[in-house]
């Protein structure tokens, strides 16, 4: 009685009585198999339900249609909308799509790059947490096309598809300024992050087309739960003079944020970057930087076909701009 479960190889084989070699032959579609044996193989085959695991094949034998996707968090609904994008266009291409996570560390980000590297896939995309990627480079001279996502890369040339974070964050601080607030809060994660930086920056930018500075206590950085975020918007509605307005630098800040700001019925107005779940169904009105979360995705994995199409020296940036929305306001 053969053993439960998925049906291998070595289950073929046995129950067509040929080698495993004729088996994997006759499976990878190799000519000059004898007839008579690829009948009895496709006939077990046929019975016992076997599959080939085609991406455990590509990634064994170095196939080149596989594409690696390392983002900085894959439990931020951001990246699995990016992934989403990138997964479409890569089945487009008949091509498979592996996903790891850095956690935002380096070291773990340089280890799973080389790693889809020595398993010889057909690209990289990446989100950037480590400073330098020079240690790509001799991928890279080797054939392996880069895409850096949402962060640029250093030390190594290849393409990065990035958002618009400081017109973003300019835009959404600005619009706080015009409407008369004094007092606005801003929170975000750890200021060394790319798109921290970026939007940090384009929060000095409003406040100084404004002839002011931002009141540095009012600004809380190293929010990366909306667990933590919600505390911190919490301490602030309890100074003695609150913020009127916030700019959360992205969603899972905005969530903490409204978590401390809505049960308490806090009038404070609410600018955050990045959409998110659920927006739309909040009972007031939010101001949200949206942008096509789709289409960093889609460009970021054209560009890296585009690259295996047409390999060249240097490197560019595709900026994907961004717009402020009204979200909430159910009744």
């Amino acid at each position: 009685m053969r053993k439960t479960g998925r049906p291998t190889m070595v289950d073929v084989a046995a129950d067509a009585g040929v080698s495993l070699k004729t088996v994997s032959r006759v499976i990878n579609g190799e000519p000059n198999v004898d007839p008579a044996m690829t009948e009895r193989v496709q006939s077990a085959v046929a019975r016992l339900g076997y599959h080939r695991n085609a991406l455990a094949a590509s990634l064994r034998s170095g196939n080149r249609d596989t594409v690696g996707f390392i983002a900085a968090d894959l439990s931020n609904t951001f990246y699995m909308a990016v992934a989403a994008a990138v997964s479409t266009v890569a089945a487009r291409e008949r091509m498979h799509l592996v996903m790891a996570s850095s956690e935002e560390d380096a070291d773990t980000e340089r280890t799973l790059a080389l790693d889809l590297c020595q398993r010889q896939v057909g690209g990289l995309i990446v989100v950037p947490t480590a400073d330098d990627h020079s240690y790509l480079r001799r991928e890279v001279e080797l054939g392996t096309p880069v895409v850096f996502l949402d962060r640029p890369g250093s030390g190594v040339p290849a393409d990065a598809i990035l958002l618009d974070n400081r017109g973003g964050a300019r835009a959404a601080v600005a619009e706080l300024l015009e409407a008369g607030h004094r007092r606005i809060a801003v929170l975000m994660d750890a200021r060394g992050i790319y798109t921290m930086a970026e939007r940090w920056a384009g929060v000095h930018e409003a406040f100084r087309a404004a002839g002011r500075e931002p009141d540095p206590a009012m600004v809380v950085d190293g929010l990366h739960t909306p667990a933590v975020a919600h505390e911190a918007m919490q301490r602030l509605l309890d100074l003695d003079d609150p913020p009127t307005a916030v700019f959360c630098a992205n969603n899972r800040v905005t969530i903490g944020a409204l978590e401390a700001i809505l049960p308490r019925g806090a009038d404070v107005a609410i600018a955050g970057f990045d959409d998110f779940e659920l927006s739309r169904l909040l009972p007031r009105r939010i101001r949200i930087v949206d942008y096509d979360v789709a289409d960093l995705g889609t460009r970021a994995a054209e560009t890296l076909l585009a690259r295996r199409a047409s390999p060249a020296t240097g490197s560019h940036t595709h900026l994907v701009p961004t717009r402020l929305v009204d979200r909430g306001g159910v009744r």
